[in-house]
């Protein structure tokens, strides 16, 4: 009998959606983002998924002298492959939102795989009394966003990036996000194995259902065959059960705070290791091993710790 691959982790710690009055729990300081990233690798991730925010009032940034500050703490304290986003903002370019991939030169960076409609804006009325002043209207205006990665914005991260030689999470919000990965392949911009997160239940993108992952999971097994590696990431309450499905279609499964507030319905989650150990128990409890660090950095063909930029 085959024996089952291990299975990788990645916590993403605080993203760019929530704000820091939907929960307590939710980093948003420099120490805070930096003390729950090693928590969360001490807990079981191998990967820790990292955006940056203003240091007083919980605003996403992908301002360098935000990452600044946390991003050698964590290096110092854990083995976790470190992942920077390049979405980070709904509304800037996108060279602004790869300066932080290019500076810090990680070994793995998220790359959305197409332009989108994003929103989150009914979260807005969920909420009376804000903590800080741009909460509210960043909130409610996301209707009117859209998400740009035009294929020259992916080239331009492809290329710009490409000497620092980072493996990308290819966030696939949508079959057609495949066929636009299958492309940029073929293009030579991505190399195999490539590492692809599939994303349910973002407003603007597929729906959390099983048949969902299972329909995106073959599409995917036909367009790049044995090329690549695959996760799953299930936005607020499809976060558990569908990392869940995943782990024992031979996957690898993405939790964190970025994704949703709770741990379990009506539960608001204490921290991003609280997450982790839960899904570790979860995967563990039904006969797979959790991926070290080393191991995932083998099985995604990382560049290694020691060669990254901070």
């Amino acid at each position: 009998m085959a024996k089952k691959p291990k299975t990788i982790i990645t916590c993403a710690v605080t993203g760019a959606i929530h704000t820091p009055t939907m929960s307590d729990g939710l980093p948003y300081t420099y120490d805070d983002i930096a003390q729950q990233a090693v928590d969360a690798a001490e807990a079981g991730a191998s990967i820790l998924h990292l955006h940056a925010r203003d240091n007083q009032t919980g605003a996403p940034s992908v301002d360098v002298g935000d990452f600044a500050p946390f991003l050698p703490r964590i290096k110092q304290a854990t083995d976790a492959v470190v992942n920077i986003s390049t979405g980070g903002s709904l509304t800037l370019s996108i060279q602004d939102r790869i300066t932080p991939a290019k500076t810090f030169s990680p070994e793995m960076c998220s790359m959305n795989m197409g332009s989108m409609n994003f929103s989150f804006h009914p979260l807005a009325g969920k909420y009376d009394d804000w903590k800080f002043d741009w909460e509210r209207d960043y909130v409610a205006n996301s209707d009117g966003n859209i998400f740009r990665n035009t294929f020259r914005d992916i080239k331009e991260a492809a290329d710009t990036l490409a000497p620092h030689d980072i493996k990308f999470e290819h966030e696939c919000y949508d079959v057609g996000h495949l066929y636009n990965l299958k492309f940029c392949m073929d293009i030579g911009l991505f190399k195999a194995p490539i590492f692809i997160q599939f994303i349910f239940g973002i407003l603007g993108g597929i729906g959390p259902e099983v048949d969902n992952l299972i329909f995106m999971k073959r599409t995917a097994d036909r367009l790049f065959g044995d090329d690549y590696r695959w996760s799953v990431l299930g936005a607020g309450g499809a976060q558990m059960p569908l990392a869940t499905t995943a782990s024992q279609m031979g996957g690898n499964v993405r939790v964190g705070l970025e994704d949703s507030l709770f741990i379990s319905r009506g539960q608001l989650a204490q921290s991003n290791a609280e997450q982790v150990r839960k899904i570790r128990g979860i995967v563990e409890g039904l006969g797979c091993e959790v991926a070290t660090p080393d191991e995932a950095r083998e099985i995604l063909g990382l560049k290694g710790g020691d060669k990254v930029g901070f």
